[in-house]
């Protein structure tokens, strides 16, 4: 892997896990790492880009993975692929501030290696499975954490980049005229680099102008999405100061959107990210889109 200048050096593929199992682990340990019940979770969101399956919905199917198949906790997915984190932080936010919930467990359970092209190198090299949990609550008294903004734009222009075609009605597994390559993730590297450098810049601008500048001196770290090395050497090219980033890209590939939290865990216990400071979340999707958020930790 490392000899195609992917960036990858190593990652991790499952054995015997299913999208569910591995979602309901990394959920257990976050609620225990939490200090909370089950019974204190009034949602579950499932954020995961690659589904299980078609029917049912994927969060109901981690519930019931999680043992929790008769205890009604309400669950929903959101599907925005690689940035389904930062979407669902975003939902999440805004359910807690209007009062809708109290508290509420993201999941992030990603299987990209079921459906990998090995006729595509520069694709099949980046991807890596991984699954992780995220508990979100109210900020307590006294604590300075919180949402600061956030911001979406997608260009459709771009959709057919990225794409799995099969699968759904268009293409559905039992019509004759689907392939087996319809059914493998299909991605032009090269072209939605180059797209994403021509529409990058005017979105961050427009989410806060100046944060590719001078304005950046008021982050202290960047939690990108893993989408590749050369995404992440794209910072620099942009002024960034790469001590500031933080990568995962190099140990466990791309994750899809399981990527920028698992990014994010790494920051919190290993590189120091620590309460009141204030991070960017940023990255990009099939689509494609662009996500940012900008948050005190």
């Amino acid at each position: 892997i490392a000899e195609t200048g992917a960036g990858v050096t190593e990652r991790r593929w499952v054995e015997d896990e299913t999208t569910r199992s591995m979602g309901a682990e990394a959920a257990r340990r976050a609620v225990d790492d939490a200090g909370i019940e089950w019974g204190d979770v009034d949602l579950i969101i499932n954020a995961t880009g690659i589904q299980e399956q078609v029917l049912p919905d994927g969060a109901s199917l981690i519930q019931r993975e999680l043992g929790l198949g008769d205890s009604g906790i309400a669950c929903m997915s959101i599907h925005t692929t690689c940035l389904g984190f930062l979407s669902a932080l975003d939902v999440a936010g805004s359910f807690l501030t209007v009062g809708r919930y109290d508290t509420v467990v993201i999941v992030n359970s990603e299987i990209p290696s079921e459906g990998l092209n090995f006729k595509q190198p520069s694709s099949a090299v980046l991807f890596g499975d991984a699954a992780t949990a995220a508990v979100v609550r109210r900020t307590q008294d006294g604590e300075d954490s919180r949402i600061e903004k956030v911001a979406f734009e997608t260009y459709g222009e771009g959709a057919h980049l990225t794409e799995v075609r099969g699968g759904g009605t268009r293409l559905h597994p039992n019509r004759e005229k689907t392939t087996p390559e319809d059914n493998l993730f299909d991605m032009d590297g090269e072209e939605v680099f180059w797209m994403s450098l021509q529409f990058f810049p005017g979105f961050m601008e427009r989410f806060e102008p100046g944060l590719l500048g001078s304005a950046m001196d008021h982050i202290d770290w960047i939690v990108p999405h893993q989408a590749s090395k050369a995404a992440l050497d794209a910072f620099g090219r942009l002024g960034v100061d790469d001590k500031k980033i933080v990568k995962t890209i190099e140990n466990f590939g791309n994750c899809v959107s399981a990527s920028m939290p698992l990014t994010l865990h790494k920051g919190v216990f290993e590189m120091g990210i620590k309460r009141g400071d204030r991070l960017l979340l940023v990255g990009t999707g099939a689509g494609l889109s662009f996500g940012a958020m900008t948050l005190i930790y």
